[in-house]
């Protein structure tokens, strides 16, 4: 008897939840579009100020939690990120784009998936690595939140 009350009252128990639930955010086509823009605005002001070797603009560019996985499982923070982009280390920030796609699930949160070649730190030549790279906006600012990379076995 009292798991048949519960059972009747369960959907009234879960309505004030329901009710104050989100749905989820539907982006119209050009706003998504302008968010995709400005994304990828923010990539490549992080190539540039790689290439120009600008500590300041790349802290500013990356979120202060920012973390990478290498294709060896080893895992970077901001700084060691940076500190790698500015010794010219391979790096998916830097690599040409192959392949490209970008959802944005949220007005202030993007993901990047890619195909990139990148050069091989052991001198082998290059491989082919697919890559992720999260950006979230703060503040109004896009910042790289966190990236990761997994390398393609040539039979891929």
């Amino acid at each position: 008897m009292q798991r048949r009350a519960l059972l009747l009252a369960l959907p009234v128990l879960l309505a004030p939840g329901a009710l104050l639930a989100h749905p989820h955010e539907t982006l119209a086509r050009d706003r998504q579009g302008a968010i995709e823009q400005q994304v990828m605005a923010a990539r490549e002001a992080i190539r540039m100020a790689a290439a120009a070797k600008d500590a300041g603009k790349l802290r500013a560019l990356y979120a202060a939690d920012f973390t990478h996985t290498h294709t060896t499982g080893k895992v970077d923070g901001r700084d060691a990120r940076i500190v790698a982009l500015l010794s010219g280390e391979p790096a998916i920030e830097l690599a040409r784009v192959e392949e490209l796609t970008i959802r944005v699930p949220h007005a202030d949160t993007a993901v990047l998936t890619g195909r990139s070649p990148i050069q091989r730190s052991d001198g082998g030549g290059a491989r082919d690595v697919r890559w992720m790279q999260v950006f979230v906006r703060a503040e109004g600012e896009w910042k790289l939140a966190a990236s990761q990379a997994t390398g393609v076995s040539p039979t891929t």
